[in-house]
């Protein structure tokens, strides 16, 4: 098994070595690690990790047709709300990013912040909304499967398909990070075909509608009791998925040279080319939808293959679901990788359970036994879809929880800056401007947070019971008094501060054991 090295077992790199690589692996050592991944990505490889995760086709499918079945057509407007708040996020993760290029960024960032059991949990709550975000995926993906050849699923066939694809994905990442690059940029070209060309295609050429048709909720917001900030705060709500997964980019940082200043600068092209598609995609399939308001009324379930197949022919469908469910696949297997990454950082430090297979990492330099748990992890949950109102609960789920990671790292930034025990210190400082963007990240989240967990019948199908209109809350309680317990009684945060945590074995350096509890 690999052990974690201290800065005294490094050794220099030999003279004539390409400088950001040995600057990278010196200043790994100097945060505790050895190089055990292989760091052979640009910059334009960190961006396309985390596009596939952000994704705009997964981001449009998963939003469009909640999103207008609540606010009507107006609910685009949540879009750019939800990106601007993201952003707030980007900023505070560039400059955390900037200073500590770590794999597992909530955990190795928290644990500086405010010490090792706040840096635990919050690696703990990143690490399982991460898993069953693939989960969602795998899932999400699925349809598309059967859409190709025809086929009509059952509940079990839909579950066996999307175990296939998290085993694919597994795969696919078990062969390194360079497959990975390889995979995943072909689901970016997927993605241009499906959401740049088609969508600048549907806004200039098929437009059925005039722009004033996003001032139109067409009555969507009697779902909301007739309010229609309450419908708007739904949407924007829903347009919070669109928006996650840039810290990909984050996961992939110990295989990224420069990661410094590399690792910031992709977090920002990825969301906001991301984001500016999505925006894009989403107004161009109002528009050339054929009927706006049986898309409202929940008629219409797919209202954008509609407006596409619509608009291009029938010829279309085919090839629009295979590019799609590629954009998808790319979606998983960036995804599921991140994942791993996560529980690789933790489990090198003896902090996770099994730490000792969850550590290992292949021939290949893969994070194979990180891959192994999280599609153990998001399979199992997977089983959930065998029954309808179980995987609804956990969707909703994943959504609450991708958030409260973003709201406990710009809380713990905030904390650190106030109390002036962190100073930012890598190649982003922004002085007081950081503290003020850090204070809107805070308020921001902590916003969504709620507003994504407050239980809604409108989010949940007619009937639903009552444990899945308040699953984001049921599901974050249920992971979050899990992580408690296990902070308790197993006590990961004192193997943080040992100098040979068990399990993971070795000497930390004196950065790494010196952290404050």
């Amino acid at each position: 098994m690999n052990q974690p090295s201290s800065r005294s077992s490094a050794t220099e790199a030999p003279q004539g070595a390409e400088v950001p690589q040995d600057s990278d692996s010196a200043r790994l050592r100097d945060l505790g690690y050895k190089q055990e991944l292989r760091r052979s990505l640009g910059v334009l490889g960190n961006i396309s990790m985390g596009f596939a995760v952000v994704s705009p086709v997964v981001a449009l499918y998963a939003v469009a047709m909640v999103g207008t079945i609540v606010a009507g057509p107006a609910w685009v407007w949540a879009l750019p709300v939800v990106l601007l708040g993201q952003c707030l996020v980007v900023n505070v993760y560039s400059e955390l990013a900037s200073q500590w290029p770590l794999a597992g960024g909530p955990y190795q960032w928290g644990r500086r912040l405010l010490g090792p059991s706040f840096g635990w949990m919050g690696g703990w709550v990143w690490q399982f909304a991460v898993m069953f975000a693939n989960t969602t995926v795998a899932y999400l993906a699925a349809p598309w499967v059967f859409a190709l050849f025809g086929i009509t699923p059952t509940p079990g066939a839909m579950v066996a398909v999307s175990v296939a694809i998290l085993l694919l994905c597994m795969l696919v990442n078990a062969y390194g990070i360079r497959i990975l690059r390889l995979f995943v940029s072909i689901g970016i070209a997927a993605e241009a075909i499906a959401s740049v060309l088609v969508g600048f295609a549907l806004l200039l050429f098929f437009r059925e509608h005039d722009f004033v048709l996003f001032t139109d909720t067409m009555g969507a917001e009697e779902l909301s009791g007739g309010s229609t900030a309450m419908a708007f705060l739904a949407a924007v709500a829903v347009a919070g998925w669109a928006f996650i997964g840039f810290d990909a980019c984050v996961s992939a940082s110990e295989e990224t040279k420069s990661a410094g200043r590399q690792v910031p600068r992709a977090m920002w092209w990825a969301l906001l080319s991301v984001g500016v598609v999505v925006i894009l995609n989403a107004m161009a399939v109002a528009l050339a939808h054929p009927d706006p308001e049986s898309a409202v009324l929940g008629e219409d379930i797919d209202p954008v293959t509609t407006a596409v197949v619509h608009s291009f022919g029938s010829w279309s469908d085919k090839p629009f679901v295979a590019v799609v469910l590629v954009g998808f696949l790319a979606c998983a297997m960036a995804s599921q990788g991140g994942a791993a990454r996560g529980l690789y950082s933790l489990a090198r430090d003896g902090v996770f359970p099994f730490s000792n297979q969850v550590r290992k990492v292949n021939k290949r330099k893969a994070p194979i036994g990180g891959l192994v748990a999280s599609t153990l992890v998001s399979g199992t949950a997977l089983l959930l879809g065998l029954n309808a109102t179980a995987i609804g609960s956990l969707i909703a789920f994943g959504t609450a929880a991708t958030f409260l990671p973003f709201f406990l790292v710009s809380l713990a930034a905030l904390i650190a800056r106030l109390r002036g025990s962190w100073i930012p210190s890598g190649h982003i400082r922004q002085g007081k401007k950081g503290t003020f963007l850090n204070v809107l990240a805070v308020l921001w989240t902590a916003f969504e947070v709620i507003n994504v967990c407050w239980p809604r019948e409108t989010l949940a199908p007619p009937g639903a019971p009552w444990y899945q209109v308040w699953s984001g809350v049921l599901g974050t309680v249920v992971i979050l008094a899990a992580g408690l317990a296990y902070l308790l009684v197993k006590r990961p945060q004192d193997r943080i501060r040992n100098d040979k945590p068990a399990e993971a074995g070795g000497e930390r350096s004196p950065e790494f054991a010196a952290e404050p509890s």
